[in-house]
């Protein structure tokens, strides 16, 4: 009797939004480094960040990203930093100081605020990157921004990662099922990473 109730087991768990698979050790080693990918989130709309120019108390503060996604900086104006991560708006900030301003400019730019909200989808989809999160956001429609699976995609093992406070939730989505209307749909939640693990041949 129990060499048929723990297959059994294994198949209804196998079936639910956040169990994790038999031997489900990709689960917790993902092939990504999450929080480098979660300190690396690009700048948009509404985040505020502080530039300190190195010897120019004049040309440092703090500056909010406009709605159509640039600043405006002291000596060189309006500039576009939407979709820059930090390191690389100091250096086009480094570069634009340099362009007839100074002679060596040292820029450091530091996150105040992130107001703007993205997710990221990466492994087996076409086109793999950080999106915009949008409200009441589903799989579904993440999986949709990155442009659908790859042919060897693993459609019914999709892992979303959550960090909560320190730690990490990881969970299991069928997305396949829920496509076929056999499974309720999974809501995100900003800074998700959704990973299209690779089939198993």
């Amino acid at each position: 009797m129990r060499t048929i109730l723990i297959p059994l087991a294994l198949i209804l768990c196998g079936s639910l939004l956040g169990c994790p698979p038999p031997g489900g050790d990709g689960y917790i080693n993902l092939p990504i480094d999450t929080k480098t990918l979660r300190n690396s989130i690009t700048l948009g709309p509404g985040d505020i960040f502080e530039a300190r120019v190195y010897g120019e108390k004049d040309l440092s503060g703090e500056f909010r990203v406009s709605t159509e996604g640039t600043i405006h900086f002291p000596l060189i104006g309006e500039t576009v930093v939407q979709n820059l991560s930090p390191s690389e708006v100091s250096t086009l900030l480094q570069d634009l100081l340099r362009e007839g301003y100074l002679r060596e400019p040292y820029v450091t730019v530091r996150i105040v605020q992130y107001n703007s909200k993205k997710i990221f989808v990466l492994g087996q989809v076409a086109k793999p990157g950080t999106f915009p999160f949008e409200g009441k956001m589903n799989i579904i429609q993440a999986i949709t921004l990155a442009g659908g699976f790859t042919n060897m995609s693993r459609k019914n093992s999709v892992i979303v990662t959550r960090a909560e406070g320190t730690a990490e939730q990881r969970i299991r989505v069928p997305v396949d099922r829920i496509s076929e209307g056999l499974a309720p749909n999974f809501s995100l939640q900003p800074e998700d990473i959704v990973y299209v693990p690779e089939t198993v041949l």
